[in-house]
């Protein structure tokens, strides 16, 4: 699982923060949350909240994310307290959130280029239409499994 934020500027030029939570097996955004204002009580928060949508069953051992100021002790306390290691990047290296990285230009391109946010409550709904979007590809080309060699391989039996 990897994490971070991304911030988005609305039409009456207010700052929003998103923190998503991105699974690495699968590619998929778990959990998406907006605020004006983040600090380390709320990403917490969210940690929290993440756990309890994800129950007893945890798909996940190791979570990675930055070293921003936002996620403080607590927030990392939620996923040690549940068995998760919390792996933070070193300082100026994207790449080493990869994922999270990928995640943010892609939902910045298809999406948050096209639009013209008018607040929170908006941005939240956009995000969640577009994770949805975004959950319902079979892979992360978009394209079907029958297209890609290696899936239709896989469903011809060899």
């Amino acid at each position: 699982m990897a994490c971070d934020f991304l911030t988005v500027e609305t039409a009456f030029l207010q700052r929003i923060y998103v923190l998503f939570f991105i699974s690495l097996a699968t590619r998929r955004v778990e959990y998406v949350a907006c605020t004006s204002n983040p600090d380390g009580g709320w990403t917490a928060q969210q940690a929290r909240n993440l756990m309890i949508q994800f129950g007893d069953e945890q798909p996940f051992r190791l979570l990675i994310h930055d070293r921003d100021a936002k996620f403080a002790g607590a927030f990392d306390g939620v996923f040690r307290s549940e068995g998760c290691k919390v792996i933070r990047t070193p300082v100026r290296a994207p790449n080493a959130n990869a994922y999270a990285e990928r995640w943010v230009r892609t939902v910045r391109a298809d999406c948050l280029d096209h639009l013209l946010i008018v607040g929170r409550r908006h941005l939240e709904r956009v995000l969640r239409v577009y994770a949805e979007h975004y959950r319902g590809r079979d892979r992360p080309c978009g394209r079907p499994p029958a297209q890609i060699p290696a899936c239709a391989a896989n469903a011809l039996g060899s």
